[in-house]
């Protein structure tokens, strides 16, 4: 599990005090060591991993997940499923509202007949 696409996410998120390791915010510059646990807010839920392993090089998203362990709860995973089915319509905070185009392709999706 690649918690991060990329390094400017992840430092991003460090810097809007989204990543906590033993309850402290931490800045993108912090060295983890191995058994510490990382707490990540991800809008709706808050991911909680254990370091199992430091890699030293860029690797694969599957090589990557064999170096943590998930330690989330399984409650947290239901709140995304349960935002998911209720199709809850998600804009970015400072988009504003949506255009008369982007009503239409809201529409289209959720095949509202007007």
């Amino acid at each position: 599990m690649r918690i991060f696409k990329s390094r400017t996410l992840a430092s991003d998120a460090c810097k809007g005090s989204k990543i906590r390791i033993a309850s402290q915010i931490v800045k993108p510059s912090r060295e983890v060591k191995i058994g510490e646990i990382v707490t990540i807010q991800q809008n709706p839920i808050i991911k909680t991993v254990k370091v199992k392993q430091i890699l030293k090089n860029r690797v694969s998203a599957t090589l990557a997940a064999e170096a943590m362990e998930d330690l989330t709860p399984a409650e947290e995973y239901e709140k995304l499923k349960f935002n998911r089915e209720l199709n809850h319509e998600w804009r970015d905070h400072g988009v504003g509202r949506p255009t008369k185009k982007d009503r239409r392709d809201i529409d289209r999706l959720k095949d509202v007949d007007l």
